[in-house]
């Protein structure tokens, strides 16, 4: 669980969603958008407000005691829920699931989870409100979500839950029913300009550009460029011999971000003819695919490259 103080200054846009999350008197909330458009920093600004002892109109103070446990990391009313990306042999998760064991612990005998949201809610909160947030609530399995109903419904001590989604269509509707749906929509070109240009001298035109409205782009700008960069390598090393091409697909292998580098991929494709673009993504999609199932890493990019370089129009 990793908690940051998130204000005005952190978080970029998104005014009017505060202010719809600081009048809100629901108890649970449903925040739903797209991926990195900052929807888990707005669910801890939320948590931050609730328990802040001295809010500043909209904003946290910042100084409380309260605010001081957010800002380290170690504040007790604050759980967090999230798919596990690793099994427990260490491997990338084949499928992203929270479990009924993240939410009882007598169905957790190995103890995967530290905290568990049942046992968690029975006693009350130290400040104000105890607040779970479920990053990904599309991925609450059946047995999970029918678990909550009781306390979502009824929430103890005055609890507060979000759950965060993309799609509310893939979140199961006893939860969506139970839950007040606020859009955390992509921000402003304007706002993310403003934001990029607080901490930089020059506006970097094709990262704003990919980043399409989600700030979690720019505010991890290093990585987000990385990605960028190795995808435009491995596309302009596909036009060349079919060495160059098998090498940049193993310097790919090495550098691939599974959330972010496929649609570094994509939209470094969008000036291509479409014909191509739709042949370079089926063969994205099958290597994203093949690695879900475990496939050798190696043996999957060597194949994406060969057949995007068909995608190409390029001879194997």
């Amino acid at each position: 669980m990793t908690l940051t103080l998130q204000t005005s200054s952190t978080i970029i846009g998104h005014a009017r969603v505060k202010t719809n999350l600081a009048q809100t008197t629901a108890h649970s909330v449903l925040l739903c958008g797209p991926a990195r458009v900052g929807r888990r920093e707005l669910a801890s600004w939320w948590a931050q407000r609730l328990n802040c002892l001295n809010p500043n109109d909209l904003e946290p103070c910042g100084t409380c005691v309260s605010c001081q446990n957010f800002r380290a990391g170690t504040h007790p009313d604050y759980l967090e829920i999230s798919p596990k990306t690793e099994t427990s042999t260490g491997k990338k998760a084949r499928s992203s699931i929270i479990p009924i064991k993240a939410i009882s612990g007598s169905h957790d005998p190995d103890h995967d989870y530290e905290l568990h949201v049942l046992d968690w809610l029975e006693t009350g909160a130290r400040y104000r409100h105890k607040v779970v947030v479920f990053d990904g609530a599309e991925f609450l399995n059946e047995a999970a979500a029918n678990a909550l109903l009781k306390i979502v419904e009824e929430p103890p001590h005055q609890a507060r839950f979000v759950f965060i989604a993309e799609d509310v269509s893939g979140v199961m509707p006893t939860i969506v029913s139970r839950s007040v749906q606020i859009r955390v929509p992509p921000v402003s070109g304007v706002d993310l300009e403003r934001a990029w240009l607080a901490h930089h001298a020059q506006l970097d035109t094709e990262l704003l550009e990919f980043a399409s409205g989600r700030p979690g782009l720019i505010l991890n700008a290093d990585h987000t460029r990385d990605c960028l960069d190795a995808a435009r390598e491995f596309w302009m090393a596909l036009e060349n011999d079919l060495l160059a091409a098998l090498t940049a697909a193993d310097v790919l292998e090495k550098n691939f971000d599974r959330d972010l580098s496929p649609d570094a991929l994509r939209f470094l494709l969008r000036n291509k003819p479409a014909s191509t673009r739709v042949k370079a993504d089926l063969a994205i999609e099958k290597a994203l695919e093949a690695l879900e199932r475990y496939a050798t890493p190696s043996l999957v990019f060597m194949v994406l490259a060969l057949e995007c370089r068909a995608a190409f129009g390029v001879a194997r």
